[in-house]
């Protein structure tokens, strides 16, 4: 069973200080199984919120599609199972774990497919902080227990978990695709981008390495643990950056 993170604990003396955190959808997954699910919850000829111009926030959009999903899970999760993964995960989730590097998957999905994905990929260790959508005899809902009760814009807060893991001491390397990203990219140490995150990344003057597969996160997360055997001085702490998004900078409540 996948444990869910709480408190990030102080990086303990002799682990490296790195936390890798890793988007799913577009990213694990190699489609958004977040929309292939809310679509499948549509009724017949309906399109996605914000197709429809939807001025619902996102946390708001998603418990409007758990409310019309099916009692019975199983759909649902075959049209998930559906979106092929990056099998190249498993290498580096086995490289994290055997280096002692700290590792969660962070999405602002609906959560309930990520773990069954995990054990396909041999990766069930790895704690996940996503939505929480529960099948239940009074109807299917989903919660944001990793959400910003003071912002609405997410569901689940990145920028959150990458804050959390650098106060514990390390230095958050963030791994995504795309807009539901673009929060924690601002404040990660390292950057992986694809996709559109690339571009979000770019117009922010944020710093990013690309990437195509997880090998290329793999091999320069074996570059820096062969770095801190050598000399566990050698690699630097989380760096302090000034907060850019949230209640702190836009007001309660957006």
């Amino acid at each position: 069973m996948v444990q869910a993170p709480g408190p990030v604990p102080p990086c303990r003396p002799g682990a490296p200080p790195i936390a890798l955190l890793v988007d799913f959808d577009g990213t694990i997954a190699r489609g958004d199984v977040t929309v292939a699910v809310m679509r499948a919850g549509l009724p017949a000829g309906r399109r996605l919120p914000w197709q429809e111009g939807s001025l619902l926030t996102w946390p708001e959009m998603m418990r409007e599609a758990a409310a019309r999903f099916p009692l019975d899970p199983g759909p649902l999760l075959a049209e998930a199972e559906a979106v092929p993964l990056d099998r190249s995960f498993a290498r580096l989730a086995a490289t994290a774990r055997a280096g002692g590097a700290a590792m969660e998957v962070v999405s602002d999905g609906f959560g309930f497919f990520i773990e069954p994905a995990l054990r396909r990929l041999d990766a069930a260790w790895v704690p996940i902080a996503s939505g929480d959508t529960t099948f239940g005899p009074a109807g299917p809902r989903v919660a944001f227990p990793h959400g910003n009760p003071a912002c609405s814009v997410c569901g689940t807060c990145k920028r959150g978990r990458v804050l959390a893991h650098q106060a514990a001491g390390r230095r958050v390397v963030f791994v995504g695709d795309g807009e539901s990203d673009r929060y924690a990219a601002s404040y990660a140490d390292v950057v992986f981008a694809k996709d559109g995150l690339v571009a979000i990344c770019r117009e922010a003057g944020v710093a990013h390495r690309p990437w195509s597969t997880f090998d290329d996160v793999r091999r320069w997360l074996d570059e820096q643990l062969a770095a801190f055997e050598a000399d566990p001085a050698s690699l630097p702490g989380p760096t302090v950056r000034p907060l850019s998004c949230g209640p702190e900078v836009w007001g309660p409540g957006g």
